[in-house]
């Protein structure tokens, strides 16, 4: 009979010990320390990144808590909610990709709204580095230009990729839009956190360097410069920390790194474009980055737009600045004209 009465007050002191959790399900919050490995905090909330994304919920939609913001893991593609002031740790060390939760990509026609040459242009498919293929634009005009390399977005080479190359080649450039995945672009969210997470550092190095080689020997461009934007942009810092024959460098709120020993290989000009309410390209980590360059007498413009936030120069999303977007890409203009044109 003890036993029994034992018994029965154990399952009664279990049940009140479960209520309270059986209607919350933890929250990843994740924080970074001088580990390679992040350390996990677990936070109260109605549905864990996880289980919105495996009720079907897509990633850019999965709700975080207060104090968090959403994160997509490199290595699985996963949804995490992480704390505000870890998100930039994350993304600049590689483990984490900054998702954007009221981004929806509608449309490719972004390129319209920025300023065209006044050259008429010619473009092809070509094919580069192995089996990859890029879009390539060039003035119709024979001659030899500077060359650039246009890095996409994590979505992959669109149809804005392709105008932005023309777009370019309007003012006197040999455009190369590189195809990273080597496969079709992607047309919704999680086909692109796919093709990101999957996507291979050393391999993508590989096709810059090949691209690079292919402006150089089969264009004869003299100088050579690389601009990307989001996961473009931080492509367009590592080709600059891995190919030094490079002339101008232009990044779009993309991941950066403040190592001097990394970044000492640079020794050309670096034009950076942040938002200022970017939480996953933050402020403080800009400013680490700029000083580093400082430290190591890199030229460098950075400029930074109080009031815009990550991907503000694409006109298709909801985070688009018109004023702010438009006077990146004159600046970025004025950039190119005075280090690839001058060589």
């Amino acid at each position: 009979m003890k036993r029994n009465q034992f018994l029965a007050i154990n399952l009664v002191i279990a049940s009140f010990l479960l209520v309270p959790f059986s209607y919350t399900s933890a929250v990843k919050a994740t924080e970074y320390t001088s580990d390679d490995e992040p350390h996990i905090h677990f936070v109260a909330m109605a549905d864990s990144p996880r289980e919105q994304f495996l009720n079907n919920i897509s990633v850019q939609s999965v709700k975080c808590g207060e104090g968090l913001d959403l994160i997509m893991k490199k290595s699985n593609g996963m949804p995490a909610c992480v704390k505000l002031s870890s998100v930039s740790v994350l993304i600049e060390r590689g483990w984490g990709i900054h998702v954007l939760p009221d981004y929806e990509k509608s449309e490719d026609n972004n390129s319209e709204y920025f300023k065209t040459g006044n050259l008429s242009t010619k473009v092809e498919m070509v094919n580069y580095f192995e089996n990859y293929e890029g879009y390539l634009a060039r003035p119709e005009t024979d001659g030899d230009y500077p060359g650039i390399i246009l890095i996409h977005e994590w979505w992959g080479l669109n149809d804005n990729m392709k105008q932005m190359a023309e777009n370019l080649a309007s003012h006197g450039y040999v455009a190369l839009a590189v195809n990273l995945y080597g496969v079709p672009a992607a047309t919704t969210a999680d086909e692109a956190r796919q093709l990101t997470s999957s996507y291979q550092t050393e391999k993508g190095i590989e096709n810059m360097n090949g691209a690079v080689n292919y402006l150089l020997e089969n264009q004869h461009s003299l100088a050579i410069g690389s601009i990307g934007w989001c996961f473009g942009g931080g492509e367009s810092l590592n080709l600059a920390l891995n190919n030094d024959m490079m002339d101008a460098t232009v990044i779009y709120y993309g991941r950066l790194t403040s190592d001097t020993e990394r970044l000492s290989s640079i020794s050309w000009p670096v034009l950076g474009i942040f938002g200022g309410l970017d939480q996953g390209i933050t402020v403080g980590s800009v400013r680490q980055f700029e000083s580093a360059l400082n430290e190591l007498e890199i030229p460098n413009e950075i400029y930074i737009y109080e009031n815009a936030n990550h991907a503000f120069a694409n006109p298709s999303g909801d985070r688009y600045s018109p004023e702010d977007a438009q006077d990146a890409w004159e600046k970025t203009l004025v950039f190119f004209e005075k280090h690839l044109k001058s060589v």
